[in-house]
């Protein structure tokens, strides 16, 4: 090795390295969380009876499902952000959260009369639901897809709509704090319609922004 390339090499073991793919991951997912929590704090806060509800079986289900939804699509979209990542295991991972809802909408089904179902799918505040959902979830969105590109996915648009699923999933997670709502009716329908529009937005996102 002559002189000038051991300068160079000197010269490159001295640059900072950038953050690996895994802790750029985790670090968007934990700023994504948080600013979801400020947005959260700042525009509606807990439900006035959150004490009594924290305690019933339906409030922690649905923070359990959401939950579910951000982990399984936290997991595909790290698989999803590098160009060997395989489809097949990350739609695997995100199956809990809707066997788990759909297995919970089933019982309710059955466990309650038919004539009070409109009621419970309604519930009190469904279109203002999803569009707080959404509301929430939009800045943990872009913070997501920024990510995305420090990647290299295979397929951006559908690895941008599970960064929506990501964002959703913990944008609802944090509203069900304030959501009076508990029936899984409810939830199956509103929730899912909130999560489904930002999956579409990351999805339509990523295919301009994550391109390689």
């Amino acid at each position: 090795m002559d002189t000038n390339e051991l300068i160079k090499a000197l010269a490159a073991d001295a640059r900072p390295r950038s953050a690996s793919l895994s802790t750029v991951w985790w670090g968007a997912a934990a700023l994504a969380v948080a600013v979801a929590a400020a947005v959260f704090l700042a525009t509606l806060g807990p439900r006035p009876d959150i004490a009594a509800a924290a305690g019933t079986a339906r409030f922690l289900f649905k923070i359990v499902v959401m939950l579910a939804l951000a982990g399984g699509a936290f997991g595909a979209l790290r698989a999803l952000s590098r160009p060997e990542g395989n489809l097949r295991t990350a739609l695997l991972l995100l199956t809990a959260a809707p066997a788990l809802l759909t297995a919970a909408v089933v019982a309710e089904l059955l466990a309650v009369p038919p004539e009070t179902w409109p009621e419970r799918m309604i519930g009190d505040s469904n279109v203002f639901c999803s569009l707080l959902v959404m509301m929430i979830g939009l800045a943990p969105l872009s913070i997501l897809l920024l990510a995305l590109r420090r990647g290299a996915p295979s397929n951006p648009g559908v690895a941008g709509a599970v960064a929506g699923l990501l964002a959703g999933g913990i944008a609802a997670a944090i509203y069900v704090v304030h959501c009076t709502d508990d029936s899984p009716l409810f939830v199956a329908i509103w929730y899912t319609i909130a999560i489904a529009g930002l999956a579409l937005v990351g999805a339509a996102s990523a295919s301009r922004l994550a391109r390689w």
